[in-house]
């Protein structure tokens, strides 16, 4: 017989279901087990007089054992879930649970010991059906946008853009690196002639950080574009992008994300607003009387990243802020300048950023003289070589899959990463 989600369940007619056990109750004359799946949950009544060898097949056995049970499901009233309970006629335990080593008020760190677990409640299995439509209704809009999709490789041969924060490792007899982003390759597709490319990948950063967004392995989104007349294009196209893909968020899972974490999922309007780094310091200043060193105005400071949440709200009645006009020393060297001034931008959203984005320079020899002032022309020779032969016009951003869920949830990272991957963390 084939299998039926719970959702899909038939009231009237013999069902198959399979999940694991969520609660039994195992009474003198009765027992009532909740068995749940991806879908939902379904009560499970068993009368011992009229099926001993079923009663006889739970005596003992614990929650969270996987099972196969057919049965007529009925309806019932007195069933809080959904009104319907299932009579079973055969009763499998595909696997017995042993007595489960956390709580519900286990910490963070018991219950990534023990993710797999962890991972089973309700709450868990919507981060990741949400996160699924996310990435889904991103690789849509690409794709409706004459995206090609592809594949980078993670093990690369010199450091993705600084020599810092990368993982190196023994390649045979020679060093090669875990990539911090596919953005060389990215590139070569722009100078392959693909024009429009888009990725979903893991990213690895060597970060000894220990906040709430960051990790040392995650997902990233990364999209690169041919034939862009400035990085506004680059802006353009993401903040169309992000738009599209929560409209979908929301409508589909839009209502339970509100009920479980308490996170009303936003449409954003376009376009989103823009301001310069500078102009950002003044704002923060002006408004709510912050001030940092003039030395430190040079990039945005943690709290000055954070107190952009208030300051988009305040200021345009939006969750998304565009930050442009960073000077060159906080730029990677492959970002176009225009008199002098790096042509990229950061995204803002609910106080955090989700993406570094630009327009990149194409120019071969300018590009190798940008290289030579942060003293990596030698290491990223390679790459330098992909634009002797000619290459367009072009700009991308890459954007955190992990940190999108993180704020669609309001969870720390560690909680929206399927297994988190730390400084501490390598297990499971």
């Amino acid at each position: 017989m084939k299998r039926t989600y719970i959702k899909d369940v038939v009231s009237g007619e013999v069902n198959k279901v399979q999940g694991y056990l969520e609660n039994i109750r195992d009474k003198k004359t009765m027992a009532f087990l909740v068995i749940k799946d991806t879908t939902g949950k379904l009560q499970v009544t068993i009368e011992k007089e009229k099926s001993p060898e079923i009663a006889e097949t739970i005596s003992g056995l614990l929650p969270h054992s996987f099972v196969t049970i057919e049965g007529m499901v009925v309806e019932n009233e007195f069933v809080k879930m959904g009104g319907k309970e299932l009579i079973p006629d055969s009763f499998i335990v595909d696997s017995r649970a042993e007595a489960l080593p956390l709580g519900e008020d286990a910490n963070i760190d018991v219950r990534l010991d023990y993710r797999w677990i962890d991972l089973r409640s309700t709450r868990n299995t919507l981060i990741f059906k949400a996160q699924t439509e996310l990435v889904r209704a991103l690789r849509e809009y690409c794709a409706n946008n004459n995206f090609m999709e592809i594949h980078t490789p993670k093990i690369i041969g010199a450091a993705s853009e600084s020599g810092s924060d990368v993982f190196e490792l023994e390649y045979f007899d020679k060093k090669a690196y875990l990539a911090q982003s596919p953005q060389f390759y990215k590139q070569l597709a722009m100078a392959a002639g693909f024009e429009r490319v888009f990725e979903t990948g893991p990213v690895f950063r060597a970060e000894k950080s220990f906040t709430n967004k960051h990790a040392t392995e995650f997902t990233g989104f990364d999209i690169e574009m041919s034939y862009i007349e400035s990085f506004e294009d680059v802006m353009s196209f993401e903040e169309n992008m992000i738009a599209y893909a929560l409209k979908f968020v929301k409508e589909k899972y839009g209502d339970e994300l509100k009920e479980e974490f308490g996170e009303e999922v936003i449409v954003p309007e376009v376009p989103f607003p823009r301001m310069k780094l500078k102009d950002i310091y003044d704002e923060l200043e002006k408004r709510y009387n912050f001030t940092v060193p003039e030395s430190e105005k040079n990039d945005l400071t943690t709290e000055a990243e954070r107190l952009c949440k208030e300051l988009a709200k305040d200021k345009f009645g939006h969750e998304f802020l565009f930050v442009t006009d960073f000077p060159a020393d906080k730029r990677a060297f492959y970002h176009m300048r225009k008199d002098g001034m790096p042509q990229g931008y950061d995204l803002i959203w609910k106080g955090v950023e989700i993406t570094t984005g630009a327009q990149r320079e194409h120019r071969y020899e300018i590009l190798k003289k940008q290289a030579e002032e942060k003293g990596l022309d030698q290491d990223v020779k390679y790459y330098l070589d992909f634009f002797k032969y000619g290459c367009p016009p072009h700009g991308g951003f890459g954007i955190g899959v992990d940190r999108l869920t993180m704020l669609l949830t309001g969870l720390p990272i560690k909680e929206v990463a399927l297994v988190f991957r730390g400084p501490n963390r390598v297990t499971p």
